[in-house]
């Protein structure tokens, strides 16, 4: 009777046998039993085509899915020219309503003056007449002040010129000149005032041409003597100190107050 290990050393080989055949069994091919051996029928085609059409990554046609910009349809690209539309109805009511157009907006700006004028005098109040002219003390350093001048003063200065105080006798006759212009006849000189402004200010002035003459004589003989250094003859002063207090010591009838235009001035 065969012991136990050599049975157990046959169950051992036949165990490593079956591990080598195996492998080589599982490589073998299989053959379907139920596997055509002839042409395929037609039935089976048509049932493979429609397998091949029903497998979804085989169809010649696929749906995917993907985000991309809206640009928008077609009734949006065409509104996007109707402003040409409303360009055109515009001039088109501007040709047909100019005229009441214009005259709106002309009565549109009449009303925004009006406003910026009412406002511009509530700002600032209307316009008020310039100050009554105050009379200077001195013009170009000379003293006009009717207290600082003898009272007849045509006399005083043929008085000066005959004692040979020339320039002094000259002085007060255009010093008295001014001071008649300013106090007497309303003549608006100022304390800058030159002998051209004198002139000119005393021909818009003085309504009588006798005094425009004298006073137009004394200017030039005192800037001819003054200026200019001439010696100016006896007689020319002796005349102007004569007709002084006849030329400018009184107003004329019509003359207007001190500080404003006499009347029939320029």
């Amino acid at each position: 009777m065969p012991s136990r290990g050599s049975g157990v050393l046959r169950s051992m080989l036949l165990m490593a046998l079956l591990a080598v055949v195996a492998p080589a069994w599982a490589q073998e091919p299989q053959v379907e039993a139920d596997a055509p051996t002839g042409a395929f029928s037609d039935q089976q085609i048509k049932d493979a085509i429609a397998r091949v059409k029903a497998d979804p990554n085989l169809a010649t046609e696929r749906k995917m899915r993907t985000l991309e910009w809206v640009k928008g349809d077609r009734k949006d690209r065409k509104a996007d020219y109707s402003w040409l539309k409303w360009l055109g109805e515009l001039f088109s009511w501007l040709a047909q309503n100019g005229r009441f157009l214009f005259w709106g907006i002309l009565a549109v700006l009449a009303a925004l003056l009006v406003i910026y004028i009412i406002r511009l005098i509530r700002t600032y109040g209307l316009p008020q007449r310039s100050a009554r002219f105050e009379a200077p003390s001195f013009v170009r350093d000379l003293d006009i002040r009717p207290e600082s001048l003898p009272a007849d003063i045509g006399a005083s200065a043929r008085q000066l010129w005959d004692e040979g105080q020339h320039r002094a006798a000259l002085a007060l006759l255009y010093r008295g000149l001014l001071s008649r212009l300013v106090h007497v006849h309303g003549v608006p000189i100022r304390d800058s005032s030159t002998e051209g402004d004198c002139l000119q200010l005393a021909s818009r002035h003085l309504s009588s041409e006798g005094r425009k003459v004298y006073v137009t004589s004394l200017v030039r003989l005192w800037q001819r003597a003054v200026y200019g250094g001439e010696s100016v003859p006896a007689e020319s002063v002796h005349a102007l100190c004569n007709e002084f207090a006849g030329a400018l010591d009184t107003p004329d009838v019509s003359a207007a107050a001190p500080g404003e235009p006499a009347a029939g001035a320029a």
